[in-house]
């Protein structure tokens, strides 16, 4: 990947893909964004409303309406279109109808000489990502999702509002699906280095692991239940974006929690799943294996099939 410019481009200019885009420009990630949409007019309206703010930030960013053909020397391709996610749908059942979106995506930007990086959004994450790889041909490991990244961070977040420390300091992970199947390794789970089952174990009831499990079905949930108050969810997962896109382009060899194809890892095979990675500028540099217990490991093989039984029903 050429490190003198780090131009990203971006296929979606609805919430999600703004909310990236917006973030991107207040931390400085790339110099280049080109945005791309269907509603040409909208991507050309919102590049010019980010330019208007640039002499506000700390960044020097080009951003620009453009088509399929700029994505030939981009960096990194990061796909956010699709139909969006209705009240009560849940992830999977948007399947069928982003499929064929993301057919009409993939040929251009391939077509284009793209040599990047694809970074996936659209929901359900795990799959779409799958697709783009099978549509792209690409190395599976330059082709990745959100995973569950942003399911991470809020059981981070919630972790440090029940332990009353820095979230930053909670490290525990959500695996599986971006979706009902996800579950939280607890054995894996740590404040600093203390695991977070002894932490309650030695707390005299002040915690408890019936607690750790309503955070995680509150991680589980989260989603719908911003979906009901305000329709669609995008601040959190364009945050996420950022976070990824940061750790390639920095070429930072930071664990996140993405999406990749795993080849043997975990007892797995082709399939793309939420796990923690090694992220950097080759895209997934590797994917780590924790230590699950055989209970976790069982949720862990059941998400997995669960995502292998919706993608063996597409027509791509």
């Amino acid at each position: 990947m050429k490190t003198d410019k780090r131009k990203v481009a971006l296929v979606g200019c609805g919430m999600v893909g703004m909310s990236y885009a917006y973030a991107m420009l207040n931390q400085n990630v790339c110099d280049e964004l080109v945005l791309i949409d269907v509603d040409k007019k909208r991507a050309e309206g919102e590049a010019m409303d980010m330019n208007h703010g640039l002499a506000f930030s700390g960044s020097n960013m080009k951003i620009f309406a453009g088509s399929y053909d700029d994505c030939g020397d981009a960096d990194i391709v990061c796909i956010c279109a699709g139909v969006a996610q209705k009240p009560g749908e849940t992830r999977l059942d948007l399947l069928q109808r982003n499929a064929a979106v993301f057919k009409s995506i993939i040929d251009p930007v391939t077509e284009s000489g793209f040599n990047g990086l694809f970074l996936v959004a659209t929901n359900p994450v795990d799959i779409m990502t799958r697709i783009t790889c099978a549509l792209s041909g690409f190395n599976p490991r330059r082709v990745l999702g959100t995973g569950t990244a942003l399911d991470t961070a809020r059981l981070r977040y919630l972790l440090g509002d029940y332990f009353h420390v820095d979230p930053r300091n909670m490290h525990a992970y959500v695996m599986g699906e971006h979706g009902d199947s996800e579950f939280v390794p607890w054995s894996q789970a740590m404040l600093a280095t203390k695991p977070v089952l002894e932490l309650c174990r030695q707390s005299g009831g002040r915690y408890c692991s019936e607690e750790l499990d309503k955070i995680a079905e509150e991680v589980r949930t989260a989603a719908y239940k911003i979906i009901e108050a305000k329709r669609a969810t995008y601040y959190g997962i364009g945050m996420a974006l950022t976070r990824i896109t940061r750790a390639v382009f920095g070429n930072e060899s930071s664990v996140l929690t993405v999406s990749a194809m795993l080849r043997g890892e975990y007892g797995q095979k082709d399939v793309f799943v939420g796990v923690p990675c090694i992220v950097n500028r080759s895209g997934i540099q590797r994917v780590l294996e924790l230590n699950l217990s055989e209970e976790e490991q069982a949720r862990f093989s059941a998400s997995c099939e669960t995502l292998r039984e919706s993608y063996a029903g597409l027509k791509l």
